[in-house]
């Protein structure tokens, strides 16, 4: 049962070979099993699932159904759940129960998911390890080979991944700042997408950096990615970013096949340093490509270099904006003080972690007089340029291929004493949210060490069907069969 991807499961479930509450009873005892090791799970629903397995259940006996009924899912404890404890993965929302449902959840909701709990992140969605969430790190289930080392499963959405990767949901939300989708899905040995900016309604997700963040599915397959974006997908009048542009069938692409299209290869990706096997399989996807009937174009990027730095201006600068709603009065945690500014400073104290205490510190440093302009205004024109360097490729080809990230997974606690070593993970993802555009992870290959690595497509802005169609041709081409070493099985 838990080798059943979300589309085989969906097509057992609608031809009545399994019923959405044995699908959902068996997720819930594994969840129950694994998650002690993983910590995937910051709060389980156990109860909630199954009254959604039964109402699906009920809807199939009626022959009726939605894209999703009846699937169980792990939902990133960064999306408001109506009646369900939303953290952030901080202390200071700890005590937070929404008397609302985000867009996102209330669109798989509709289409007849299953909810199994809220996934563990990194706090605020900041870091790229999962070990910065009050709730305790999250355990990556790959191991090294010869290895019972503990591994980091990417961040911010890394108990989204780990869920998926050791089958306790079949799939999950996900939210990507700077590739928090992308680079977790990478580490896990899955599949994740980051859509274009506006794709995906960002209310009731709690806010990052708000002209970055935008959600998006992980799954185990590049197909179970394009019909969780089918319903995560879609305009929406409360959130004013919403592009109100038509949900195409992502799942039908997948099937298109990349013969005739152009694949660009940007210069600027070829780092110094960057492990030879991660430059092998980014040669070997370009060669199933090109097999497939895809042409290889060389492109430049010139500004990628300024990407990185540019991304921790911006995104540091609109989370200390946005962070300052958090402050003991309306909701979340409060610690007392002798006055109004006293129980404002010790809330904040107590209730942020290091990382985000950083960045928040970061942020109203550069958004401070007389470095406004040096920084923030700066960096929002070197986006631009950033932006301006994709359009430019994008009259030449069809989409981008690049490594997801500069190694596998790494063990918890190394890499973690230095916060810029941190930062890098992000650097073949970060030019793709500056630029608002849409990106997939693909696992394409294992390192020596066993451990998975994964390839990114790029595409131009609302065009995840050619993204999703030149990731289907990599996956099919890769046979990535690989299995973590903790996992469900049944």
């Amino acid at each position: 049962m838990f080798e059943l991807s979300l589309a085989e499961a969906r097509a057992a479930l609608r031809a009545r070979k399994l019923s959405a509450r044995e699908l959902t009873t068996a997720y819930l005892g594994a969840v129950e099993q694994l998650n002690p090791q993983l910590n995937a799970y910051i709060t389980t629903t156990p109860e909630l699932a199954l009254t959604h397995a039964d109402a699906a259940d009920a809807s199939l006996a009626r022959g009726e159904h939605g894209a999703l009924t009846g699937i169980p899912l792990a939902i990133k404890d960064l999306f408001a759940t109506k009646g369900v404890r939303t953290t952030a993965a901080s202390k200071i929302l700890a005590p937070f129960i929404p008397p609302y449902e985000s867009t996102v959840t209330a669109n798989l909701l509709r289409d007849g998911a299953v909810f199994l709990g809220k996934a563990n992140l990194d706090e605020f969605a900041m870091g790229s390890s999962n070990m910065t969430s009050a709730f305790g790190a999250v355990t990556n289930p790959w191991k090294r080979a010869g290895s019972n080392t503990p591994l980091v499963p990417g961040g911010s959405s890394g108990g989204s991944a780990a869920a998926v990767a050791a089958r306790i949901a079949l799939g999950a939300t996900a939210t990507d700042t700077g590739g928090s989708i992308r680079q977790p899905a990478a580490f896990c040995g899955i599949a994740g997408i980051k859509p274009t900016y506006g794709r995906c309604s960002r209310w009731g997700v709690v806010a990052f950096a708000s002209s970055l963040d935008q959600a998006g599915p992980v799954a185990r397959t590049v197909e179970d990615c394009a019909i969780l974006l089918g319903s995560m997908a879609g305009f929406d009048a409360k959130d004013s970013t919403s592009a109100d542009i038509a949900v195409p069938d992502f799942a039908a692409a997948c099937a298109r096949g990349v013969k005739g299209l152009r694949i660009g290869v940007p210069k600027e990706y070829r780092m110094d340093g960057m492990a030879p096997e991660i430059d092998a399989l980014w040669q070997q996807g370009l060669a199933w490509l090109r097999d497939a009937g895809a042409t290889i174009v060389d492109v430049s990027l010139p500004h990628t270099k300024y990407g990185l730095a540019t991304y921790y201006i911006v995104a540091p600068a609109e989370a200390s904006s946005n962070l300052a709603r958090y402050d003991g009065v309306r909701y979340g945690a409060r610690s007392p003080g002798r006055d109004l500014i006293e129980m404002y400073e010790n809330t904040r104290a107590d209730g942020f972690g290091a990382e985000v205490k950083r960045r928040i510190m970061i942020g109203t440093y550069v958004l401070s007089a007389g470095y406004y302009d040096a920084y923030y205004l700066k960096a929002q024109k070197v986006r631009a340029l950033i932006l301006r360097d994709f359009t430019e490729a994008f009259e030449k080809v069809d989409a981008l291929l690049t490594p997801t990230a500069p190694s596998a997974a790494f063990g918890q606690g190394e890499k973690m004493d230095d916060p810029v070593t941190m930062y890098l993970n992000d650097i073949f993802t970060v030019p793709v949210n500056m630029a608002g555009l849409p990106g997939l992870s693909v696992p394409a290959g294992l390192d020596a060490a066993g451990l998975p690595l994964g390839l990114q497509i790029i595409g131009r802005p609302f065009d995840e069907e050619t993204v999703f169609a030149v990731g289907a041709a990599i996956e099919r081409a890769a046979g990535f069969t690989a299995r973590p070493s903790i996992r469900a099985e049944g």
